[in-house]
This record gives structure tokens, sequence and C-alpha cells, in this order.
């Protein structure tokens, strides 16, 4: 009996992630997976791949009987998820890479793949050589994950690295995560923290069976992490990451956010470098696991591609178990976070709105407090990211508002006995 199928694959897009598949299909024949067809967008630009593999037609791809498995790789969200649609209904299974296009529309595919029944694979969304998905989706309960802090960024990390290793300020990270090809020319995307939130709506899906919007999330980039900031942090140790989180509450809701964050020495994430992604998955038994690979580049994209494709053989789908099979959790903005924030003048922070301040530093040029603040503070307002002002999580940020009460408590009654 036939365990797996033959693959007959339809491609969108050949730039770095088409063209690193083309290479790695063409060094696994064993897959018995055929390139059929790669449809373009610019017929006129020189590939390195037989002209006849070429056409600009997608309906020559998504009617072609032979062509099970279609495989997207484009940068344009809105036609990703045009051309996904047409396959699902269409009857073939699809590999996708898009991860704005599966934050943006994600309730929609999780209806298609339900009435299709066909199946939507996309671990290249996210950390690309790294399997979080397939991981969070088969080996994770969502009862018993307690939590799960990632980086998912590797443009962000590498500046972050660069300002730590070799003392660069922002802007001159930047510029060489442009050279080198890490940063695009309009960085902004990875920057402001929006490529990173996308690929946590679809992450918080699989690991709690939340269904949010990127709009929903609280996020935030490090486009206002200044010298400053990372000079206190090497004077406490720490480094400073994009860092993407999710937590598990008493309540058995989950706070989650992608925020600057303050990095300990002994926290996994600490050693993730340059264009490098990490993930810490802590669960009610297995503890503490830490998954660590490249999650950029033509190559580690292509092997997630690739492994997706593998996956097809043995008709593999993602069965969403935290959002069909479980009671999916809910998000919650009840919780308080520990932050730091430095900024020019005291005019532009709302010192009354925050819980209590522990630290205050306004000697130098860019001050700084430490304090603790509401999410929701966070979430309805944003005065944090305004006029220069710089918001980095502590580290263990989250306090739980039954733990806030009690340290109200602890400090009246200690104000009393000082009285």
């Amino acid at each position: 009996m036939e365990t797996h199928k033959q693959l007959g694959i339809g491609l969108f897009g050949f730039g770095v992630v088409g063209e690193g598949l083309y290479k790695v299909l063409q060094q696994t024949p064993s897959l018995s997976a055929r390139l059929k067809k790669v449809c373009i967008r610019n017929p006129e630009k020189q590939r390195n791949a037989p002209a006849e593999l070429f056409t600009t037609d997608r309906s020559v791809l998504l009617n072609d009987p032979e062509i099970n498995v279609i495989v997207e790789v484009i940068d344009d969200a809105n036609a990703a998820f045009a051309i996904i649609t047409e396959a699902l209904k269409n009857g073939k299974d699809v590999v996708s890479a898009s991860k704005k296009m599966i934050a943006e529309h994600l309730d929609e595919l999780l209806a298609l793949q339900q009435q299709t029944g066909r199946s939507l694979l996309y671990e290249a969304a996210a950390c690309a050589s790294i399997p979080v998905i397939r991981n969070l989706e088969e080996y994770y309960d969502n009862d018993l994950l307690h939590s799960i802090r990632a980086i998912v960024n590797g443009s962000t990390n590498f500046i972050l690295t660069k300002m730590f290793e070799e003392g660069l300020d922002f802007r001159q990270a930047l510029l060489l995560a442009q050279q080198l090809g890490f940063a695009e020319s309009n960085p902004s995307l990875d920057v402001e923290g929006y490529d990173a939130v996308n690929k946590w709506t679809f992450l918080l899906t699989h690991a709690y069976g939340i269904t949010a919007s990127p709009e929903n999330i609280l996020f935030n980039g490090i486009q206002n992490i200044h010298a400053g900031d990372a000079a206190v942090a090497l004077a406490r140790h720490q480094q400073i990451k994009l860092v993407a989180q999710a937590q598990k509450l008493q309540n058995g809701q989950v706070a989650a956010f992608v925020l600057p964050q303050f990095v300990k020495q002994d926290d996994h994430l600490s050693f993730v470098k340059n264009e490098y992604n990490g993930v810490v998955i802590e669960s009610g038994f297995a503890d503490k696991q830490f998954f660590y690979g490249k999650g950029a580049g033509s190559l580690p994209t292509a092997s997630a591609v690739l492994s997706d494709i593998a996956a097809l053989r043995y008709q593999y789908k993602y069965e969403y178990k935290k959002l069909y099979h479980h009671q999916p959790h809910t998000l919650s903005e009840e919780v308080y976070l520990r932050v730091y924030v430095s900024f020019e003048d005291w005019k532009y922070i709302p010192r009354e709105k925050f819980e209590w301040i522990e630290e205050w530093h306004a000697q130098e040029e860019r001050k700084y407090l430490v304090g603790v603040i509401g999410f929701r503070e966070l979430k309805d307002q944003t005065w944090w990211k305004d006029n220069n002002t710089s918001l980095i999580l502590a580290p263990d940020p989250v306090i739980e508002t039954v733990e806030i009460r009690k340290l109200k408590k602890k400090s009246l009654e200690l104000a009393g006995l000082a009285l």
C-alpha cells in the first residue's frame, strides 16, 4: 500500500526563498517532488533556471491537474491570499511563507481549510529553520504550556547585537544590517515590530488556540532604543532583545505582547545573536526547552518550506488542536508590567499612571525611571513611544493583579509601621 503521494509543485515567486527552494529540491531527489512550473512577475529578469520553467500566468499553475501542491513565497500579502484561496478551492494543498498574509487573514484561512479539507502549512513563515509551529501543534497541551518567549525577527536581533557587541548606535547598526541584506531598504516593518507581531498572531493560535489580529496585541519595535539604554543594560550585566512573549496567568487567560526587554545573562535568549532566532517554551512537566536556529535567509527558509512539502506526502495538516479540540484561551489585559522608560523631559511622562516608581535617574541628558504600570495603559495610549521616549520591559515583567494587591497591602503596612 502506498503511504505517500507524488507531488507536482507549482511555485509562486523566485526571489531569495524561491530560488533557494529550487536549489534544495535539486539536491533532494528522494523527495519525489517535481517542480513543474514557476509563476513570476517580471519575465525580463535573468534567473538561474531553465526559461521553460517560468510563466507570468498564474492560472497555468492553479488549473494544472498535475500540480497538487502550490508553494507561495511572494512578498505581496493580498496577491498571496488570492492565490492561496483559489488553490485550496481547486483542491490543491498549499505551503506559504507569507507571515503578513497569514496574520491578516487567519480567520478566513482557518475557514477555507475546514471548507475544502485541504492542507495549508506555513512553518517557513515564523522562525525559518526552527520547527516551532509543528512543535507547538504536536507536543504541548495548552493547559500545561506555561509560557513561550521568543526572538522571531532576525533583522532587529542583528541590530541589537551590533549595538551591544560593537558599541554602534541604532542608526549605524541599521545601516550595517541593510548593507549585509538582513534589513530592507525600508526597514520599518522589521524595526517597528510589525514583522514580529505578525508572526506572533499565528504562533499564539498554535500555542493557545488564540486567534487575534495584530492590532489587538500590544507591540513595539526597537526604533526608539538609544545608546544610553544599552549602557544601562550593560551596567546591569544584561542585554536588550525584541522579545515576543505569551504567559498563562493564574486565571487561565494569557498575557501576550511583543516589546523590547532586558534579558539577563543566564536567559537562553541572551545567547541568540545576529540574524538567529530563538524560542524558549516552558511547560508543566518538561520545564524549559530552547529552540535555536537561523531565522532568515535563502536556504534556512527554503529548508522549512521543504519540510512542509515533505509532510504533505503523508497528507499532514494542522489540526489546530488548541483551537478546535480544547477550550481555547483568551487574551487578558488585566495585568501589570515592570518597565524601564527613558525620556528627554518629565513633561512627556504621565507619572500618575504608574502604580509605583521604583527608580528614577534625572542627572543624565536622558532621564529614566523603572516602575510598574497597567498593561491597558500601554495598550490604550502612545505616550510611551512618542517624543523620543523608549520603553523596555524588565526581566520577568508580568505582575498579576492578585500580586499587585498583595504588594500594595504590604507597602501600606510598612508605611503604617514607619509612622
